[in-house]
């Protein structure tokens, strides 16, 4: 090395190193601030006994391509087609002058924002709830999430034009179902297949449950609500077109015998396909076929009376934690970026519907987290990835362990508890029989 290029060198490096450890101390300054802890609210409740209609659509989305196709870390493939096509279906419930809109997006997930537009987009259609729902298919199309962490592991570089794709579609379906609002009957069935899904990670091992309600009018099916846990990510990271999963596959397989098919993920943050038919595309139709399988033994029974009924509970959150996903030399760096990506609250929500009662749960519960939600609240289930998402939700007991699902969890072992007093407070707004 010439004299010359020492000198630089040595002229150089105090500025670089100055300018690195600038840096780090600004990444490193408590931005976060102190997150309050306050009562769960309750921001709305209606209920209503009688008669129970029903409309159903769907609508297909239409994402901006060259879009990308969500649902890993980057690098992350562009599409400039979808197959099959990613759908907005949407159910519409309504006894009395209750009506609850129910839609389900074959989506990676359902962010606040994405929430909060179709709900101001619906605001004209009469109805006193909207549900928000993704089936989390990590192989649609991203870009309609503006929050930093989110872009970086899972959704991609927002575009305004994906989450309003996202947001029409959405607001299409539901305004369709509402004008085919027609009398129906409702029926509830249920089966399970442990072998259909296993845990993968530490924790209490799926069942493999299904909850199949049936809406059916005087002509036929008007919907169906099939909720199971699985994770829609059999098909290949890699392909370069959009997909829709086994969920997209199994809502076509069912909607061959009539009416408009909602699949509804439970308490599947630590569940995975066990299914070892064919590879990529093809796995996930046989996948699809064994769950309508499935669906079929869960034979519906007449419910009898109709009751409906929901509540909206805001909860605080407590202050991000990322200590179990960065090294500890970068903790504070990692809180920081959480927070600057995540709000100070969320909606936990309930929903009845005839004999089932269901909590509403915007992030990916785990088996056992789910478990101590449905025993604290008496509910019947727990629907993941509705009205936002906060990430996965692990009991506290493995979060302080650092196992299961807590290496993902973007909060402190606090988060369950936090949840699920939100949850007792809906339960009990919402009417649940406990």
């Amino acid at each position: 090395m010439s004299s010359r290029w020492r000198r630089l060198l040595r002229t150089l490096l105090p500025l670089m190193l100055l300018t690195v450890g600038s840096a780090y101390a600004l990444a490193s300054w408590n931005w976060c601030g102190r997150w309050g802890e306050r009562a769960p609210v309750v921001l709305g409740q209606a209920s209503a006994e009688g008669p129970l209609r029903a409309g159903a659509a769907k609508v297909p989305l239409a994402p901006p391509y060259p879009v990308v196709v969500a649902g890993y870390g980057p690098p992350r493939p562009e599409a400039n087609q979808a197959d099959p096509v990613p759908q907005a279906r949407a159910v519409v419930l309504a006894v009395g002058n209750v009506k609850v809109g129910l839609v389900s997006l074959e989506l990676l997930l359902a962010p606040d924002a994405l929430v909060a537009a179709v709900r101001e987009r619906t605001a004209g259609l009469g109805l006193q709830h909207v549900v928000v729902m993704a089936t989390h298919a990590h192989s649609s199309f991203g870009g309609y999430d503006p929050r930093l962490a989110s872009q970086l592991m899972g959704t991609g570089r927002f575009r305004k034009a994906a989450l309003e794709a996202a947001v029409a579609g959405a607001s299409e379906a539901l305004r369709q179902s509402v004008e085919r609002l027609a009398d129906v009957t409702l029926e509830v069935g249920a089966a399970g297949e442990p072998g259909l899904v296993r845990s993968r990670s530490a924790g209490e091992t799926p069942d493999g449950a299904l909850t199949r309600a049936l809406l059916r009018g005087a002509e036929g099916p008007v919907a169906e609500l099939l909720v199971f846990a699985a994770h829609p990510a059999v098909v290949p990271r890699k392909r370069d077109v959009v997909d829709s999963d086994w969920p997209g596959r199994l809502s076509q397989l069912r909607e061959a015998q009539g009416g408009v098919t909602l699949v509804l993920q439970g308490a599947g943050g630590n569940v995975s396909v066990a299914f070892n038919e064919g590879e990529g595309v093809e796995k996930a139709q046989g996948y699809a076929q064994a769950v309508s399988g499935l669906a079929e033994r869960a034979v519906p029974m007449a419910a009898g009376g109709a009751r409906l009924a929901f509540a909206r509970v805001e909860v605080a959150l407590p202050r991000p934690d990322a200590s179990r996903l960065v090294p500890s030399y970068s903790r504070a760096a990692g809180d920081n970026f959480l927070c600057a990506s995540t709000s100070r609250t969320a909606e936990v929500g309930a929903l009845t519907l005839g004999p089932l009662e269901l909590l509403l749960l915007p992030g990916e519960p785990t088996v056992g987290a789910g478990a101590v939600l449905v025993q604290r609240a008496g509910a019947t289930g727990v629907l993941g990835l509705a009205d936002g998402y906060l990430g996965y939700v692990e009991t506290p007991e493995r979060v302080e362990a650092r196992e299961g699902e807590a290496r993902r969890q973007y909060f402190g072992p606090t988060l369950l508890e936090r949840l699920a007093t939100g949850a007792d407070e809906a339960a009990r707004a919402a009417g649940f029989t406990r």
